[in-house]
């Protein structure tokens, strides 16, 4: 018997980069998968026909986190097609970096309603659909939060919140058996980080000289920790930021 077998996940922001790594892997390990997404139609339901195709069930979709209503939607559709819910991934996430004299609100609130409001969102919403036998949320959070960044004020404001919100919710629903962990990955080579030029940039080369083991991640190495996560394997972990930057820290 798979590890994650008959249970149910929602992932958001799953239809590239990380998310749909996670979505994935945790499909291979026998969960139901709902693939969130807020815009690509075409990357979503390309993960949901690739864990198909592997013998895996999962539908895709549509919502923004920052959302109330969509994310009411979200969970909607999941216990339709699924049941009740046992695992939630707060996968969704954006960036922007700019230095202080350049910040604007604008900048503030697109960053802060995706990775702050967005989880809590679906976080409240995710509480209310859970199996009555608990469940694991995994937020997806930065090694940003612990090394600073320069230019990188509001981003890394949103990861330091998200690393409050964990071990504040971990306490809240630890007595609902609701277990509550924090995934913070370093680099990793997504679509994502090659659109905005990262890759190859010296910005990336800086990043693999200070990491202890050598290289940027892959997606694969955050959802491998995300199935741990997900599973009984992890039944005694909660209130957890782990770092997954490969020692950068």
């Amino acid at each position: 018997m798979k590890k994650l077998e008959n249970k149910v996940a929602v992932v958001t922001g799953a239809s590239k980069g990380i998310g749909a790594g996670i979505a994935k892997s945790l499909a291979a390990a026998g969960a139901s998968v709902v693939v969130n997404y807020s815009s690509s139609k075409a990357g979503a339901d390309k993960v949901v026909e690739e864990i198909v195709a592997n013998g895996g069930k999962a539908i895709a979709v549509q919502g923004s986190v920052a959302n109330r209503a969509e994310v009411e939607n979200l969970f909607a559709e999941t216990t339709k097609a699924f049941g009740p819910t046992d695992i939630l991934v707060n996968n969704a996430g954006v960036y922007k970096f700019s230095p202080i004299d350049q910040i604007n609100e604008e900048d503030f609130h697109y960053q802060f309603d995706t990775n702050v409001l967005g989880l809590l969102l679906t976080t409240q919403a995710a509480v209310a659909n859970f199996n009555t036998n608990g469940g694991s949320i995994i937020n997806i959070g930065s090694v940003v939060s612990a090394i600073t960044p320069p230019a990188s004020s509001i981003y890394t404001a949103t990861k330091g919140a998200v690393d409050a919100i964990t071990h504040v919710l971990a306490k809240e629903l630890g007595p609902k058996n609701i277990r509550v962990n924090s995934i913070n990955p370093g680099m990793v080579e997504t679509e994502g980080t090659h659109a905005a030029g990262f890759i190859g940039s010296d910005f990336h080369h800086e990043a693999v000289k200070t990491t202890p083991l050598g290289r940027i991640g892959q997606p694969d190495d955050i959802a491998d920790i995300a199935v741990f996560l997900a599973s009984d394997d992890s039944r005694w972990l909660t209130n957890e930021t782990l770092l997954a930057g490969g020692g950068v820290r």
